[in-house]
């Protein structure tokens, strides 16, 4: 038995446990995040239950799909808290956002960058 051993038992139990609730914090499921990392979900399920844990890179991929930084990842310090959307009916339909396809997702993307763009536009024409 090596002496880093416990050292990297206990990393992985502590990586599996924050990986599982970032995931479900943000309402993905197991097949769903495995899906956008390109994995087999059988392969992801063994790093959230701290039986494997991943290469660096996917890791880096994974806090970026997450949305957190590498100590979040690890759990060093707390996720920033989710960004507050007054407008009722659109909190209602971005929380559903994560249940359209990558392809649609893309799309509305594409259409709310566009939307951003024009305000800033408008903005800028009025202060002139």
């Amino acid at each position: 038995m090596c002496a880093d051993q416990p050292l990297a038992f206990f990393f992985m139990a502590n990586f599996a446990q924050q990986l599982k609730e970032l995931r479900t914090t943000r309402r993905l499921t197991r097949n769903r995040l495995a899906k956008l990392l390109n994995v087999k979900p059988r392969v992801y399920s063994r790093w959230e239950t701290g039986d494997a844990i991943p290469h660096f890179d996917t890791i880096v991929r994974l806090a970026d799909i997450l949305g957190v930084t590498l100590d979040e990842m690890a759990g060093r310090s707390d996720a920033p808290p989710q960004a507050v959307i007054r407008n009722l009916e659109l909190n209602r339909l971005y929380k559903k956002v994560d249940q359209l396809s990558d392809e649609d997702q893309k799309a509305l993307l594409v259409v709310l960058d566009s939307l951003v763009k024009r305000s800033r536009v408008d903005q800028v024409m009025a202060e002139q």
